[in-house]
């Protein structure tokens, strides 16, 4: 006999509603689906369960019998889960996180760290992949939340924005005027030699949408993946570029000069994705949250 859970489960609630119908909104199942699975139940024990009239629905003396049996089963086997779940979760905790290469480097490591050392017992694996990959890692549920620039909803994929950053203008500093420079037009890139990402991303994308108004757009310019690499290059003397303000930390830390653009300011959001129809496990919740608060403290926002 391979009786399953769901099949007593299904069993039990047609029991008690009296009605197929109800019983396969329920159990979230079509009442085809829920008629088959009650069939095949039948066959594995070899007694008819329902007595079905176009009015009613009611046990038979074999279904009756099977009631108290089936529910004790059930409650037991709930009860079990439940205390192994709680028992490994309290062991270890995995936390699945996949997120673009730029926010892993520029935002991740430090919030990484804090979290591990208040969360001892949770395992995180990040994934720095492109959004693309991002995205359909979320939507499979090969990760638990996604992190990255979604400017665009998908399907089967929730997005909701954690933090909005600002575009800013990244330029080379003379010698000793490295650092922040307060704000500037768009209109100081009118001559400056840029250095962007590629055409096809997202947050390149939008920086194309603003040069318009200044005839930069859509140059043959060097173009780079990273923010790192477009960083040193500004530093080298090599151009100016326009970056988002989470890359700050990374920009301070080189000797360039950084200023939020005006004129107008443009914001991004930083979304956290999870696949649609689920919820998000507590412990994505909690490093959510962690990542929300600790974002200030490494970034210019306003």
């Amino acid at each position: 006999m391979n009786v399953s859970t769901r099949q007593l489960q299904a069993f039990l609630e047609i029991a008690r509603l009296q009605s197929f119908t109800k019983a396969a909104e329920r159990v979230h199942i079509s009442q085809a689906g829920l008629s088959m699975m009650v069939k095949e139940l039948e066959e594995q024990i070899g007694i008819r369960l329902f007595d079905r009239t176009t009015r009613s629905v009611v046990l038979t003396e074999g279904g009756r019998r099977l009631q108290p049996v089936a529910a004790r089963a059930v409650q037991e086997l709930e009860s079990l889960s439940a205390t192994l779940g709680a028992a490994n979760a309290k062991a270890v905790s995995t936390l699945r996180v996949a997120a673009t290469p730029l926010v892993s480097a520029s935002l991740l490591p430090l919030v990484f760290k804090a979290f591990a050392l208040s969360h001892p017992k949770v395992a995180i694996h990040l994934a720095d992949v492109e959004l693309g990959e991002v995205r359909r890692r979320v939507i499979e549920g090969e990760a638990d939340i996604g992190l990255g620039f979604f400017f665009k909803p998908a399907v089967g994929m929730t997005r909701s924005p954690l933090f909005r950053f600002r575009l800013m203008r990244v330029s080379p500093a003379e010698p000793g005027r490295a650092g922040l420079a307060g704000s500037v037009p768009w209109s100081t890139l009118a001559s400056a030699s840029l250095i962007g990402l590629p055409p096809d991303n997202p947050i390149q994308i939008l920086i194309e949408q603003h040069l318009v108004a200044i005839g930069r757009a859509h140059e043959d310019r060097p173009v780079v993946n990273l923010f790192g690499t477009i960083v040193g290059m500004v530093e080298a003397g090599l151009g100016t570029a326009v970056i988002p303000s989470f890359a700050l930390a990374d920009c301070l830390r080189h000797q360039v000069r950084v200023a939020m653009l005006t004129k107008p300011a443009v914001h991004i959001d930083l979304y956290l994705a999870s696949r649609r129809g689920t919820s998000v496990k507590p412990v994505a919740a909690e490093f959510a949250t962690a990542l929300q608060r600790a974002i200030p403290a490494l970034v210019m926002h306003d």
